[in-house]
């Protein structure tokens, strides 16, 4: 048996509900109807916020905090297939919460794994993230990544860039974080212009990339430690490869 749902995160929470509900065993769970047609039988799961919310209700009152925090973690890493994983992860729990502890559980031990990858790439775009001034002295940055980061990345941002206006922008997701004054929201942006740098902003961009490119000592140069530091996925938006 195959599930399909839309990606969403009520989506899945609708999955949840029909699963548990009606018993169902999927093998797996897409996001879209597989070209291929199959001999499994194929079920295509429609948003039911009801339904969803009484499984996010449910979650949230026999879960615990870390728990669900690892729920919404997961959900962030949509290059993944991790469905199969975090729908049974989640049955696991409502049978018994103490089991979401016992690493020997196959979906546990790769759920947990995962999540620790999505906090490497965090980590990692904390330094890689790159700032540019606008205009209006907002500053705006894109991101590439392999994960939807769009939350964390302006979450840890808000905090050090306190009385900054920001936008982080991740084009392939059609995501932004926003923060104006102490407000901050997440906005899917369909229509995208590349805004207007201001004049010190490009500036000091040429400033920049010429002194990346004078402190570089050809005879010692190693593409391959450099790629080791600074994979490709990163480097699509900073200043120094551009």
């Amino acid at each position: 048996m195959i599930l399909v749902y839309n990606g969403s995160f009520e989506g899945f929470l609708t999955l949840v509900y029909e699963v548990y509900y009606k018993k169902l065993n999927p093998e797996k769970i897409l996001k879209q109807i597989p070209q291929i047609l199959l001999m499994d039988e194929i079920i295509t799961i429609e948003v039911d916020i009801q339904k969803a919310t009484k499984v996010l209700d449910a979650i949230k009152t026999n879960f615990d905090k870390k728990n669900f925090e690892l729920i919404l973690n997961i959900f962030m890493c949509d290059t993944k297939e991790f469905e199969v994983e975090l729908l049974r992860y989640i049955i696991i729990g409502f049978k018994d919460k103490n089991e979401l502890f016992n690493i020997n559980n196959s979906e546990v031990f790769f759920l947990q794994n995962l999540e620790k990858e999505l906090f490497r790439s965090i980590h990692k775009m904390y330094g890689f993230t790159r700032f540019e001034e606008l205009e209006d002295n907002s500053l705006y940055a894109k991101i590439d990544t392999k994960y939807n980061l769009v939350y964390f990345l302006g979450k840890h941002f808000f905090k050090r860039l306190n009385n900054q206006n920001f936008i982080i922008h991740d084009l392939k997701r059609e995501l932004a974080f926003i923060k104006i004054g102490q407000k901050t929201s997440i906005e899917k942006v369909i229509n995208f212009k590349q805004p207007t740098l201001s004049e010190n902003e490009e500036k000091f961009t040429k400033l920049w990339n010429r002194f990346f490119n004078a402190v570089t000592i050809e005879s010692r140069e190693n593409k391959k430690c450099q790629q080791n530091f600074v994979p490709f996925i990163y480097r699509t938006y900073m200043t120094e490869f551009l």
